[in-house]
């Protein structure tokens, strides 16, 4: 294989199989917050023989670790709220209400450091309203609670991105994400004592969910964000960022063939879902070309 085509594969196939963790989440009979919580934990665990725990705390001080483990609450959350609108609606509806996160972005970026804002970033935000208009008016009642939970699982997502940028150039990216997972672990277990979810039978997952969530922690969590991060290296910022924006795409694929869901939806539905494609893929060129 070409030394220069290797990493575009690889990072296609973390896409792919990112885009995979949403029909994972579908298939997984837990809940949201109980299918979360083995998540983290058996990514947690996997990370940590990578991470050399001690030399790490050591290396990088409190001052450190502590805000990586917050930044990881805000993961936590994330990952919450995106199973959380698949439980509620779809893998389909989820994935393509994620596809916000570039917009949301835009929008907290400037807030959060105190930047100017651009108006492309605004202007191209604004068409995606109608989209997520059209989105909204094509589902059942009963899946536009799924709708805004996955606009809040976007909003989080930029969020945490935002705030994991800042250590990516200072701490190598498997301690991020150890401490990242780490923290939303800390998180979902302070939780998860005070809502009806932390009993035996809520929490113990069946043999075929334990097929997904171990598939969904080692190969679609910490394989796929391996083979991300080291492709990274080998390819510019904006193709990595362009590649990474199929993510809904091959998720809705996978949602049809897989799970059926092209009954479940209408020509409305996917309408809206051309039109946000159409313009997460033209913000990386009209920005190159603009700014």
């Amino acid at each position: 294989m070409s030394t220069k085509l290797r990493p575009y594969i690889e990072l296609h196939i973390a896409v792919i199989l990112f885009g995979l963790t949403a029909i994972l989440g579908d298939l997984i009979s837990l809940s949201a917050l109980n299918l979360v919580w083995w998540r983290v934990l058996i990514t947690s665990v996997s990370l940590l023989f990578f991470s050399r725990i001690f030399v790490m705390v050591k290396e990088l001080g409190w001052k450190q670790i502590v805000p990586l483990i917050l930044v990881g609450f805000v993961a936590g959350l994330h990952w919450i709220t995106f199973y959380g609108s698949i439980k509620l609606a779809n893998a389909s509806i989820a994935l393509i209400a994620l596809a916000t996160t570039s917009f949301f972005a835009a929008i907290l970026e400037p807030l959060i450091f105190k930047s100017p804002f651009r108006w492309l970033d605004l202007i191209l935000g604004i068409v995606i309203i109608p989209a997520m208009g059209l989105i909204v008016y094509s589902v059942q009642e009963s899946m536009i609670l799924g709708i805004w939970v996955g606009l809040a699982s976007a909003l989080l997502a930029a969020l945490f991105a935002i705030l994991s940028k800042r250590y990516m150039n200072e701490i190598s990216a498997v301690r991020v994400s150890f401490l990242e997972i780490f923290g939303a672990f800390i998180l979902l277990s302070i939780i998860l004592p005070f809502t009806n979810e932390c009993t035996v039978e809520a929490l113990t997952p069946t043999k075929q969910d334990w097929m997904y969530l171990i598939f969904l922690a080692l190969i679609c969590t910490s394989f796929a964000q391996y083979l991300a991060i080291r492709a990274l290296k080998y390819i510019s910022a904006f193709n990595f960022t362009l590649t990474v924006n199929l993510e809904p795409v091959y998720g809705i694929i996978l949602a049809i063939l897989l799970l059926k869901e092209n009954k479940e939806l209408n020509t409305q539905f996917y309408i809206g879902v051309v039109i946000i494609v159409i313009t997460v893929f033209s913000y990386p060129y009209l920005k190159k070309r603009f700014d």
